[in-house]
């Protein structure tokens, strides 16, 4: 017989998959997720039914939903063609361990799904028959801490390198929370929680941030685009510092202007100060951020700059109000005209309130 009759091995699966084969063979072993047949009695020959059945679990667990939970979900949907096989598999792990899946494997699964003091993320390699052990910095899964079940979503697809499933997932939050939720309680969580374990596992998983990144940014830019600009008025000028490539949260904070329909220039990563003078002067803004993520790109200077600048007709000059966002600017003040937001959401408001003043406000 040919291979296909066959089935195809564990390491075949996984390649097809994206995840690795102990990850296929603990999900036999912990939750019965396993192939129809095995060749010889022992070895695993995975069908297209099989294959089938993995494929939704992976999206199952891309979407937020704990692996047990998940495999529950995928066994009750196989029974439906194979109830017979299913109880007696059953009944012969039952015989073998002499127990229900209760207490260390409910510990265990928790963990898997990342509840409690043992978030371990992705941690589906762990094997059936050891603990779970807790989080050091140098394992599998991610610090993320009490967060939403979407962001534990986001965080396994992303350990996986699931760019369709990151996608699909950003999608669906943007839509049903909004902007400011979708990325105060989703996007950030899992970037901070991804560069926190970059720090502190020499340099691993650098491929995960830059792919979660390029999603997210993706998400944003989409966002943005999708929100038309409706109410009147000079631009919101976006912009980082000089020598600040850290353009995530501006990208945040243009999707949620767009998303109250104010109109916004991106001038994006490490603006030149002649370029951002320049734009300045050329677009007479409501508004300029200025996005530092460190005190060693913070130019004080640009911002007293900035926000001094006059522009319009003589008799009815203005300047921009000029927001200093990030943490790079904590410390002393820079001067008349600034504020700094702490947040996302005190971001949007202040910006938000320009265009809603009757007089002297972005509209006059």
């Amino acid at each position: 017989m040919s291979d296909v009759a066959h089935g195809i091995t564990t390491g075949a699966v996984a390649r097809r998959l994206g995840v690795s084969p102990t990850t296929v063979r603990s999900w036999d072993q912990r939750y019965g997720i396993g192939p129809a047949v095995r060749a010889d009695g022992r070895h695993r020959r995975w069908s297209p039914a099989d294959v089938a059945m993995l494929e939704e679990m992976c999206r199952l667990t891309a979407s937020g939903v704990p692996p047990a939970e998940a495999a529950r979900a995928v066994r009750t949907r196989r029974s439906s063609a194979e109830e017979p096989r299913e109880a007696l598999e059953g009944t012969a792990r039952k015989e073998q361990t002499g127990k229900e899946p209760v207490g260390e494997e409910a510990a265990r699964e928790e963990a898997v799904a990342g509840k409690g003091t043992g978030e371990r993320g992705t941690g589906e390699d762990m094997p059936a028959s050891v603990p779970a052990p807790p989080v050091r910095a140098g394992g599998s899964g991610l610090p993320l801490g009490d967060v939403r079940q979407e962001c534990r979503g986001l965080a396994r697809a992303a350990v996986r390198l699931d760019g369709p499933a990151m996608g699909r997932l950003l999608q669906d939050v943007l839509s049903q929370y909004g902007l400011v939720t979708a990325w105060e309680e989703v996007m950030a969580p899992t970037l901070h929680a991804v560069g926190r374990k970059w720090e502190t596992s020499g340099d691993r998983y650098v491929e995960v941030e830059h792919l979660l990144s390029w999603h997210i940014s993706t998400a944003l830019r989409q966002a943005t685009v999708t929100g038309s600009a409706s109410v009147p008025g000079p631009p919101a000028l976006l912009a980082c510092v000089p020598g600040e490539q850290h353009t995530l949260p501006l990208e945040a904070l243009a999707a949620g202007l767009a998303e109250q329909g104010l109109p916004t220039r991106m001038f994006g990563a490490a603006v030149p100060a002649e370029a951002l003078d320049s734009a300045v002067r050329r677009s007479g803004p409501a508004a300029v951020v200025l996005w530092s993520q460190a005190r060693s790109t913070a130019h004080h200077a640009l911002a007293r700059h900035v926000a001094g600048t006059a522009f319009g007709v003589r008799g009815a000059r203005r300047t921009p109000l000029t927001l200093l966002a990030g943490p790079g600017w904590a410390g002393r003040p820079v001067g008349p005209g600034t504020v700094r937001p702490t947040s996302l959401r005190e971001a949007i408001g202040a910006v938000s309130r320009l265009y809603a003043e009757p007089a002297g406000g972005a509209g006059a």
